[in-house]
């Protein structure tokens, strides 16, 4: 997506912590209204030219442009993010500016990336996607960005080419073709006899070192890191005792989980659901040491916990677990550390998109989920508050815990525009999390990926919110 769209602002390419702008000119400052709301004023790059389509000529981006993405993106028949626009209004002031009013106001913290290159921050050719349509445009997208459109094979490849007239600058590549290899040994293959430049890695600090073992090829390891975490039915017994749910935490062995990816620097531990590595709004271990919500593997505890719960002779569970490593393993490590105290697990591994339609349907008293989010506002929403409890909620998503006790911590947040106490809050919510044993991090997954040393990015690798390195404009191969 982001090598063929824009949005006003972009996360600075290699770096997902910094913005910087991208259709705009510059990012703005907010301004408040007698009326309690919310404006951010974007003034547009001029000079900025949409590539040509199948049913469209090339022509200079406007606000017209800018308005239509964002009402189509706040549109929920027409996009999956439309909750991220919720009271929001966008204006065009002239043809090279957009206001954006915004009520409650937010912080830049959860406005900007709103209006980032990312979901529904991408910005669309008006006139392209009405002359083709949503479903046609979403095979051949017409964008603003470094490379446009070429060709694509289902299940195969997607071929792009270079857009001479992109508003930083001619690319330095030709192009760039996108290989689909679901089998990491091929892509390894591939990487190794040169038959591909960059490759999806395998999440393992061994492969890491093997791929670095090779004098022409170079493993990254970067952000932004997946969060692998727990969530706990409290609805159903008998995980609706709190001493059953403490139980289980203090069988858990952080370090043991961390060794499926043979630890750093493919992986690290993180003490709240919200990694505090990634952003603001997550416990640190001191942090989670000093609420006393750590945990740490405690076996004689937990054993007390079960007894006082009545559950001495322990129970058995039927889980479901995806056939990625990343889940079942996971799950194969937890399944021996509940053993441990008397809790038998029986794994039922199905394939990643049976495990999600079956833990929506809320089949799984524990689940194991691996994920990033932008902020904290939408870790603690999704998951844990009560609109986006699975099944029954008025809004169901991931709330695979049926939690409803945060609610108000979230909502206050969510419109609290000093970033302090905005931070505060959100680290409230994570350690009431912890108390009432309904959500436990396990570790963040970086992203791994192989590439020829031929291969610059064009800029230092740190983070990334696509999920993959970054080209741009300024990626070279030196053949």
């Amino acid at each position: 997506m982001d090598m063929v769209f824009n949005g006003l602002i972009r996360y600075k390419p290699g770096d997902s912590t910094e913005f910087e702008p991208d259709l705009a000119e510059e990012i703005p400052e907010p301004e408040e209204t007698a009326d309690g709301k919310q404006v951010w004023t974007f003034k547009l790059r001029q000079g900025v030219m949409w590539h040509a389509g199948p049913q469209s000529e090339a022509y200079e981006l406007t606000a017209d442009d800018v308005i239509y993405s964002l009402q189509k993106s706040a549109d929920k028949d027409r996009s999956a993010y439309s909750a991220d626009y919720a009271g929001m209004t966008f204006e065009k002031v002239d043809d090279y500016t957009v206001r954006i009013i915004v009520a409650p106001p937010l912080s830049p913290t959860l406005f900007l990336p709103k209006v980032a290159n990312y979901n529904g921050g991408f910005i669309v050719s008006q006139r392209a996607v009405e002359a083709m349509g949503d479903e046609a445009i979403k095979t051949h997208p017409i964008g603003t960005g470094p490379f446009k459109f070429k060709s694509y094979a289902s299940k195969d490849r997607v071929e792009l080419e270079a857009n001479d007239d992109y508003f930083r600058g001619s690319p330095k590549l030709g192009g760039v073709q996108v290989r689909f290899m679901s089998d990491a040994t091929s892509r390894e293959l591939a990487l190794k006899s040169g038959e591909m430049d960059v490759v999806g890695g395998v999440s393992d600090s061994t492969w890491v070192q093997k791929i670095n073992q090779e004098p022409n090829l170079q493993a990254d390891v970067f952000g932004v890191g997946e969060v692998a975490f727990l969530n706990l039915n409290m609805a159903r017994e008998p995980l609706n005792d709190i001493r059953v749910r403490q139980a289980i935490l203090y069988a858990i062995d952080r370090d043991a989980h961390l060794a499926v990816f043979g630890g750093p620097p493919v992986a690290e531990n993180v003490f709240s659901v919200v990694p505090a590595q990634f952003m603001p709004g997550g416990l640190t271990q001191e942090e989670a040491e000093q609420a006393g919500v750590a945990y740490g593997r405690d076996l004689d505890r937990a054993r007390q916990l079960l007894a006082e719960a009545g559950l001495g002779g322990g129970f058995s569970l039927k889980l479901v677990t995806s056939e990625m490593d990343a889940y079942r393993k996971n799950y194969e490590v937890l399944q021996e550390e509940l053993r441990e105290i008397g809790i038998t697990v029986e794994l039922d591994v199905v394939d990643h998109s049976t495990m999600h339609r079956l833990i929506r349907e809320d089949v799984n008293l524990i689940v194991i989920y691996i994920a990033f989010r932008p902020n904290a506002d939408v870790y603690l929403t999704q998951f844990f508050h009560s609109d986006s409890i699975v099944v029954t909620g008025p809004k169901p998503n991931t709330n695979f815990s049926h939690y409803d006790q945060i609610d108000d911590l979230i909502e206050q947040a969510r419109v609290e525009t000093d970033p302090r106490r905005q931070e505060e809050l959100w680290k409230q919510a994570n350690i009431k999390i912890l108390q009432d044993a309904v959500g436990f991090p396990l570790h963040y997954i970086n992203q791994v990926y192989g590439r020829s040393k031929a291969v610059d990015y064009g800029h230092e690798l740190k983070s990334s919110l696509a999920l993959y390195p970054g080209f741009t404009e300024q990626t070279t191969v030196q053949k």
